[in-house]
Order: C-alpha cells, then sequence, then structure tokens
C-alpha cells in the first residue's frame, strides 16, 4: 500500500489518494503516515475526509501530532481539536511541550478549556485524567420514545450511546440503561423503571489500575465515574481500559527487567536517555552482587582445602534464581491481576512452602543420580565415600536453596506491595541477588558439617 500512496501522492491524484485511505481504519492509516517524511503529513491529513482524518489523529504517535499540530493553521487546529473527545484532547495535551499546548488551548472555545483545565487537575494515574465528559445522560421520567429522541439529537456527540446513565436533579447517578433494554421495554416504558439501580462506579480519584480491573470484572464497555458527593462527571470506557493495561503491562515488564519505565516507543527513545533509565539498576545491582563476592572471599579457604566445591557453585546459584523467579512473577502477576490480596499472605506462603518442598525434593534426587552418574572425575579424585558426600552436600543445597529461593519470592512482592510500592520492583534481578548470596551461605554451612576437610578448614 506504501507504494500505492507513494505513486498517487508524487501524481497529485489526491481524489484517489482521499478514497483510499479512507477505505482503511483510522489506526492503520496512522501507522502508514509513520513511513512518510514528516513534510508531506500536512498535505496527506489535509487530503482526509474531516471526521475521518480526526479518527487518524487520535491514533498517531506525539511525535507526529506534534508535527502536524506546527504545520496546522489556526482554523485546522480548532477544527480538529473541536471534533476530538475530551478524554483524547487531555491526552494529548498530557504528552505535548508547553509552547504547542498554549496555542491548542488559545484555539479551543472558552467551555472546552474550562473543562481541559478541569480535568488537567486531577491527580496523574487516576480515574479522573482517562475518564471522557461524553455520555448519554438521562432522567428517570423519560419514555424510551423520549430518551431515543434525545439519544438522535445528541449522541454524535458522546463517546458511546450503548449505555446511558440516569441522574436526577442534582446530577447524582441513579441507574444505568443500556439501548438494548430501552428498545425490549418499547416506546412507552419509563426510564425509571428498566433501568437498573445502584450501579457500579468509580471514583474520580481512584487508582486508573483499578478502573481497569473493574471493567473487566464486570464486563462493562464503560465505567461511571462520580465525584465524592455521587455526582456523575464521566465514564471510562473500554478501550480507555485497554491503553491502561497496555501501560501498567509494558510497565511492570521493564521494572522486573530493571529498566526505569518510559512511556514512549522503542525508536523514539534516544540512546541517552534509555541509558540514563538502565545504568542505575545496573549499578544498583552490581553493588548488590559485591556481597554474593564477599561471601566467596570469606570461604576462599574452605575452596582451597577442597576445590571442586567451586564447581558446582553456579549451578547452585542458577537453580535457585530460577525457583525465586518463577514464584515472583506468579505472586506478581496475581497481585497485579486482584488474585492475591495483602490478606492472602499466610495463604501464599504455606501455598509456595507445599510446593518449594515437592520442587526441592525432585530436583535433590535428580541430581544426586546425575552425580553419581556422570561425575567420575570425583570419584576418581577422592574415591567412592567422599564422593557421595559431596553429591549429597551439593543436592541438599539444591534443595534447601529451592525452598528458600521460592519464600523470597513470594514474600518480598508482598512486602512491596504492605509498604505502598509496586510489587514488580521485587522482581527476578533483587530476588536473584538475595538468592545467591542465601545459596552459597546454605552450600558452605552444609559443606562444614559433613566435609571433614572443609570444616576444619572453618
Amino acid at each position: 500500500m506504501i507504494r500505492e500512496v507513494r505513486q498517487l501522492l508524487d501524481e497529485k491524484k489526491y481524489a484517489q489518494l482521499r478514497d483510499l485511505l479512507c477505505s482503511k481504519e483510522p489506526a492503520d492509516i496512522a501507522q502508514l503516515f509513520e513511513q512518510f517524511p514528516k513534510e508531506e503529513l500536512p498535505l496527506m491529513f489535509r487530503i482526509l475526509q474531516k471526521d475521518f482524518a480526526t479518527e487518524v489523529f487520535v491514533e498517531m504517535d506525539t511525535e507526529l501530532q506534534k508535527a502536524l499540530i506546527e504545520a496546522f493553521t489556526d482554523k485546522e487546529l480548532f477544527e480538529v481539536f473541536d471534533d476530538l473527545f475530551m478524554d483524547d484532547t487531555v491526552d494529548i495535551i498530557e504528552e505535548m511541550p508547553a509552547n504547542v499546548v498554549k496555542r491548542i488551548l488559545r484555539h479551543t472555545t472558552p467551555e472546552k478549556r474550562a473543562e481541559i483545565n478541569h480535568l488537567l487537575q486531577y491527580r496523574p494515574d487516576s480515574a479522573g485524567t482517562i475518564m471522557t465528559t461524553e455520555f448519554v445522560d438521562l432522567k428517570e421520567d423519560m419514555t424510551c420514545a423520549q430518551a431515543f429522541a434525545f439519544i438522535r439529537k445528541t449522541g454524535l456527540e458522546k463517546e458511546t450511546v450503548y449505555t446511558c446513565y440516569v441522574m436526577d436533579a442534582k446530577r447524582v447517578l441513579i441507574g444505568v440503561v443500556t439501548v438494548k433494554d430501552m428498545i425490549l421495554a418499547g416506546d412507552d416504558a419509563v426510564i425509571g423503571t428498566i433501568m437498573e439501580k445502584d450501579p457500579i462506579f468509580v471514583y474520580t480519584d481512584d487508582d486508573k489500575e483499578d478502573v481497569m480491573k473493574a471493567i473487566t470484572k464486570y464486563d462493562y464497555l464503560a465505567m461511571p465515574v462520580v465525584d465524592r458527593e455521587g455526582r456523575l462527571v464521566g465514564i471510562v470506557t473500554v478501550d480507555d481500559a485497554m491503553d491502561v493495561l497496555q501501560e501498567e503491562d509494558t510497565e511492570d515488564m521493564e521494572i522486573m527487567a530493571a529498566i526505569t519505565p518510559t512511556d514512549k516507543p522503542y525508536f523514539r527513545v534516544g540512546i541517552f536517555e534509555t541509558w540514563k533509565k538502565r545504568i542505575p539498576w545496573l549499578l544498583l545491582l552490581m553493588i548488590s552482587a559485591t556481597f554474593t563476592s564477599k561471601v566467596l572471599t570469606h570461604f576462599e579457604n574452605a575452596l582451597n582445602s577442597l576445590p571442586i566445591l567451586m564447581a558446582f557453585v553456579p549451578q547452585l546459584m542458577d537453580t535457585g534464581g530460577n525457583a525465586g523467579s518463577q514464584t515472583s512473577v506468579t505472586v506478581i502477576r496475581g497481585l497485579s491481576l486482584g488474585d492475591i490480596r495483602l490478606k492472602d499472605t499466610l495463604r501464599v506462603l504455606w501455598k509456595e512452602l507445599r510446593v518449594s518442598f515437592l520442587c526441592a525434593v525432585t530436583l535433590g534426587a535428580v541430581n544426586f543420580v546425575k552425580m553419581f552418574l556422570f561425575n567420575d572425575v570425583s570419584r576418581d579424585r577422592f574415591g567412592l565415600g567422599q564422593s557421595l558426600m559431596i553429591s549429597f552436600v551439593v543436592c541438599a543445597t539444591i534443595a534447601c536453596t529451592v525452598v528458600i529461593a521460592k519464600i523470597v519470592g513470594c514474600m518480598l512482592p508482598m512486602l512491596a506491595k504492605r509498604l505502598g510500592l509496586d510489587p514488580a520492583v521485587m522482581a527476578s534481578p533483587f530476588i536473584t541477588t538475595i538468592v545467591d548470596i542465601l545459596s552459597l551461605l546454605i552450600y558452605f554451612g552444609i559443606a562444614a558439617v559433613l566435609l571433614d576437610s572443609v570444616g576444619a578448614v572453618i
């Protein structure tokens, strides 16, 4: 399609180009625009039909939106933002530099400007920052026929018309009714008799991640948002909830990989900005790994007395780290989805203890068989008795390490949640470092008790 668009653009066949572009989905056209030089974007955008162009503009990334805004005339700027839904307008404004924001606000109506400023005052990551104020509000004494007439009159400017909200004279939310309910009830039915009373809602200062979870839990197309007096001030639609889900998942993945989160696409983040987001965590983890070196240094004499012990250190540390990571990722995901709550701490611990015991026995037994069958060097050098004892030390350490790793892996995310931190912070890198230290201490502790040569040195 890029080649076809390029050809029509070069031949100046703008009518054919408009028909081609407008026959596609807005998100696809927004992605297509990324393949063309920025200086050609204003022309391509102006070719589009007005309503379709607005939908494409919403789907563009921030850099392309900024380039178009700078190229717009004042009239074009007013027309584009006048057609945007309020939540999309606020999202765009939050990503723009101050000079662009001033120009946008200067070319909006006073009413819309006041509404934008009001929405921008909500706490970041709250429901108020992702809600839209364009929704269908009905009165409980309306008939379905009157409601449909009202929807036909105002629905074009609303985010959704499928779910309607019933308010009293003080704009307090008292019910919810769907278009399906009204169609099935008949024209003469009164809204107050068919609406769902005591609807589920969220508050403007609720965390947007909690809003997303509520929409998922109740299978809503839109979640009403009220202030502390119960007055309906907006709705969060399912498409906005999906955006939040994507943002939160991306943020958790970056934190779990020890990267400071960013809301920009990969190629939009510069080299130095990427460096700044990665290097603090790498430095912290490198310094924390110093404790592992300290433990090895402390037991240097023991290693010298029985050097073969060093050969199994990587295996012990990797097994412990993998076991801890398995548990931490599972618990972090459970906390994120709401499957696990803080009150479930003891239940989680009890379950992981039983799982860790089974894993420990399995890994220890399999490793003992493996070492007995394939550890010929150890048998030749130390004899069968000493070789079996070394195998037992390694396998006992693996078993203990797995149990400890799974306890650490489940408890650290729960502790982070208790302290009000993101549980993802306590993911693989930190847990691996802690487990590495503990596994070495356990290893040399067991070796000191069971192996005479090591015990004498320690």
